[in-house]
């Protein structure tokens, strides 16, 4: 597939790099090294996503390069840390996506399991293996001899980090150490990169507080194994510009005694439920929970979206009833 990904590429000169509506550490720092790395094989490259890049994430240098439109032409299209028609919403609605069904394709992802999963081209790695698409690009890069500059390497490693939220999660293999490792000889530098995480991170007063709010009304289910919190309209216009409230909270939530899985629910005025899920280790649940309501991901984080006219309450309830489920399953698991 790599060879086939190479050929694709090679034929390219103008590509555009998409990332999903949802941006993370993971999709920012893969399109940015993807930028350098295919920069240096002298092609002309745009970063696309749909939605404004969280302020967040301003501690990767070159988020400000990330537009809402598509170029005027292109030859290629580069998907990278998604694999599904659900994150690309903003590019459906756009009519978007028809010009990349018009072109050659590639997508490139880490995603275990995902709802509406892309089609339009057969140009695809998913690589459930890596910690990272960004260490997916990595071994891409590494295979086909394409040079990974300081730049990208620096890039890659915050793709990393945030996914593995600083080396600290399950998605954390050998081989994830192995990659930090080559990148730091390529002369990328954690220290300088979590300096810039950290103040950028910092949380203004108001989100500060919010967050003892988030705490004061976080519920918990099945004698304490389901902590949930829920975040309507109301509270996403103030706060989310601010700051995500979703990892503002779920690392508190799992630190919580006898916490398995840690579910925020945002409920919006058009009626749809979003889910971000997070579990503690020895409860791998996330992406067959987000699946059983439409979504996917990780083991160990996922999320879904709820657009079937169906109401917070009804999709908290089915939530939690699933999660109960998968919660009872994986203890007679590991008691047999």
């Amino acid at each position: 597939m790599y060879k086939q990904i190479e050929t694709v590429v090679t034929s390219a000169q103008k590509i555009v790099i998409i990332q999903a509506d949802n941006p993370d550490a993971d999709s920012l720092g893969s399109a940015l090294a993807l930028e350098h790395i295919l920069g240096d094989l002298s092609k002309d490259v745009a970063l696309y996503c749909g939605v404004h890049i969280p302020d967040y994430l301003h501690y990767i240098e070159g988020w400000d390069r990330v537009v809402d439109q598509l170029p005027s032409s292109f030859d290629l299209s580069i998907v990278v840390d998604a694999s599904t028609y659900t994150l690309l919403e903003k590019l459906i609605q756009s009519g978007g996506l028809k010009r990349l069904q018009a072109k050659p394709g590639i997508v490139l992802d880490h995603h275990a399991t995902v709802e509406r999963p892309l089609d339009y081209t057969d140009s695809q790695i998913i690589d459930t293996t890596v910690a990272s698409t960004g260490e997916l690009i990595f071994n891409l890069a590494v295979s086909l001899g394409w040079t990974v500059s300081a730049t990208a390497a620096t890039h890659i490693m915050a793709s990393i980090l945030g996914d593995t939220q600083g080396l600290t999660n399950n998605l954390t293999r050998a081989s994830t150490y192995r990659t930090m490792a080559d990148l730091s000889d390529l002369g990328a530098d954690r220290i300088v990169l979590e300096d810039r995480r950290r103040e950028y991170g910092k949380m203004p007063d108001k989100i500060y507080r919010y967050k003892g709010i988030l705490i004061a009304n976080t519920e918990f289910f099945s004698d304490g194994q389901i902590a949930l919190v829920h975040i309507p309209q109301p509270e996403i216009n103030e706060y989310s510009p601010l700051y995500n409230p979703a990892p503002l909270i779920q690392p508190d939530m799992l630190q919580v005694k006898g916490v398995a899985l840690a579910v925020v629910l945002k409920s919006y005025d058009d009626g749809r439920v979003t889910a971000a899920l997070r579990s503690n280790y020895g409860f791998p649940i996330c992406g067959k929970l987000a699946e059983s309501l439409g979504g996917g991901g990780h083991d160990y984080a996922s999320g879904f979206k709820v657009t079937d006219g169906r109401g917070y309450e009804e999709v908290k309830t089915d939530c939690l009833a699933a999660a109960r489920r998968l919660l009872e399953t994986t203890e007679s698991g590991a008691s047999g």
